[in-house]
């Protein structure tokens, strides 16, 4: 295997280039085809053969495959299955709204964390993404889907701060002037809550949005839905987010699905209400969406109802998500798990 070019910031390929004898600008036009998802050097038709030669001898590409493409007939959300180089697989979706289109992309193949309401965790992680393959997953459903991509969020299977060195640079790919260009105020990055990266990721001053997996405002609940609690707390979680918003100043996001009788009381409703207004949080309310091997069920109407009331009566700022692509196995993991079994 070669050096992975689509990795590598234009600098970092001028440098390289130079290396070979070639003139500055050559790395520019490289780069330029690679954002714009040419994947033979060959194709690249402004590059001299004999150059190209070099590049093929130095570098390797990859063409993320189509295992599976399913598009909503309720929504027109599009999930993609991508099969990566060395036959693993990861979920991408492409979701419309008023304001554009959103990719959700995923940063693992499967996830260690564990969560047990969540089918990418389901045999665990196998390994994490380059920042190439997270890249292509955007490129690439921009390119087969025709649409053009404004937002990004980082909430498809794996953790993003446990693949962090790899999705900060992904994170300057996919923001490059002379690449896709995507705004950094347009990403969002889902975390399960890795405390010990927090004031890693403050020290970037990225201008991304951090949403907080919460899904429960106490120990004993959090801990039962998610191990990852364990050995950090919820206390620690949320000083951890005041620390960033002091930082930064950006506004964290606690994301909560609503499972019937786990985390929809009125006591997790008024805890809740503690923790958002501790660190200003806007809350995203989640209907659930319920995976085949898993126990948890959705909300009732009447329970998310009466738990809204709580958080309105306190103030605190919250929106409940709006549920696209139920008819894709839009939950992510769903999809890569059903292939698995057809396998």
């Amino acid at each position: 295997m070669g050096i992975d070019i689509l990795s590598m910031l234009p600098e970092e390929i001028e440098k390289d280039f130079a290396e070979l004898g070639e003139p500055k600008y050559r790395a520019g036009q490289v780069f330029s085809w690679l954002h714009k998802g040419v994947r033979d050097f060959d194709k690249m038709t402004n590059i001299s053969k004999p150059l190209r030669e070099k590049l093929k001898e130095r570098y390797s590409l990859h063409e993320p495959k189509i295992l599976s493409k399913q598009v909503s007939e309720v929504d027109g959300t599009i999930k993609y299955l991508w099969e990566l180089k060395d036959g693993n697989a990861v979920e991408t979706v492409v979701m419309s709204y008023e304001y554009g289109n959103t990719v959700c992309v995923s940063c693992q193949v499967g996830c260690r964390q564990g969560c047990a309401f969540c089918a990418s965790t389901i045999g665990g992680l196998v390994r994490s993404l380059e920042p190439s393959e997270i890249l292509d997953e955007v490129l690439y459903s921009q390119l087969d889907s025709g649409k053009h991509i404004s937002n990004i969020v980082l909430m498809g299977i794996g953790e993003p701060l446990d693949n962090f060195d790899n999705v900060m640079r992904f994170l300057e790919l996919v923001n490059h002037p002379k690449g896709m260009n995507i705004g950094m105020r347009h990403i969002s990055l889902s975390t399960c809550g890795i405390t010990e990266r927090f004031d890693d990721l403050a020290d970037r001053d990225l201008q991304i949005t951090v949403a907080v997996s919460l899904h429960a405002p106490d120990d004993e609940t959090r801990s039962r839905l998610m191990p990852a609690n364990r050995g950090r707390g919820v206390e620690q979680l949320i000083e951890s987010c005041k620390r960033y918003y002091e930082r930064t100043g950006r506004r964290i996001s606690f994301e909560y699905a609503m499972i019937d009788g786990v985390n929809d009381t009125e006591y997790h409703a008024k805890l809740l209400v503690k923790r958002a207004l501790a660190v200003g949080a806007h809350v995203n309310l989640i209907p659930l969406n319920h995976v085949e091997e898993r126990e948890f069920k959705p909300s009732t109407p009447g329970h998310m109802k009466a738990f809204i009331k709580i958080l309105e009566d306190a103030g605190v700022n919250y929106t409940v998500r709006r549920k696209l692509g139920s008819d894709v196995d839009a939950s992510c993991g769903q999809l890569r798990r059903k292939i698995q079994k057809i396998k």
